[in-house]
């Protein structure tokens, strides 16, 4: 292999949405993905992980230049908009929020387990072939159905761009990429200070 060997982390991409097809606790896996961006920010003050790290990223970098999949047009400017990128931020969290609120109804008891992926927030795919009821408390697999279902739409709606636009298009908006930015800047306005 040339190069580095996190170039290669579009593999990862591959691994995880495999594994979380074949089970869905392997879903929590995920949160890597979530907590290293914001650590590298927090603590390096840095977008490394989004520049480097990130397998989605590479992924669409792969199939979209490397294999010609992308029609590689510009990124619409309203993408890379202070108003669209904050706007989908918020809609993002609240979606996570939700997706939280849904695990803690099912620990408390309000609420059954749903052994479904949503698609875009809206479509439930039955994925009940992916948990074995009773293996794990039903809040654990609950938070593993809904998080899949966030990082499945995200890598969806990369892959739909990456074909529309250019290949890394939904870094222009990416929820992620947008949180750590902000907490650089933040961080730099601080050491100005």
């Amino acid at each position: 292999m040339k190069g580095h060997w996190y170039d290669h982390l579009w593999i990862w991409t591959i691994v995880y949405f495999s594994l979380g097809f074949f089970n869905i606790l392997f879903a929590w896996l995920g949160m890597i993905d979530f907590l290293l961006p914001l650590g590298f920010a927090l603590f390096g003050g840095n977008k490394w992980f989004c520049n480097q790290l990130c397998g989605r990223g590479q992924l669409c970098l792969k199939l979209g230049a490397d294999l010609k999949c992308s029609r590689n047009k510009p990124t619409p400017s309203w993408m890379y908009s202070r108003w669209f990128r904050y706007g989908f931020l918020v809609f993002f969290l609240a979606m996570f929020g939700n997706m939280l609120f849904q695990t803690w109804l099912v620990a408390s008891g309000a609420s059954s387990l749903r052994e479904a992926i949503k698609l875009f927030w809206t479509f439930s795919i039955p994925w009940g072939w992916t948990y074995t009821a009773g293996s794990v408390p039903d809040w654990v697999a609950q938070f593993s159905f809904g998080f899949y279902s966030m990082m499945l739409t995200s890598l969806l709606l990369g892959l739909i761009v990456m074909v529309l636009y250019k290949p890394r298009t939904w870094c222009a908006s990416c929820p992620m990429e947008t949180m750590t930015q902000a907490i650089c800047r933040l961080k730099s306005r601080g050491k100005d200070v």
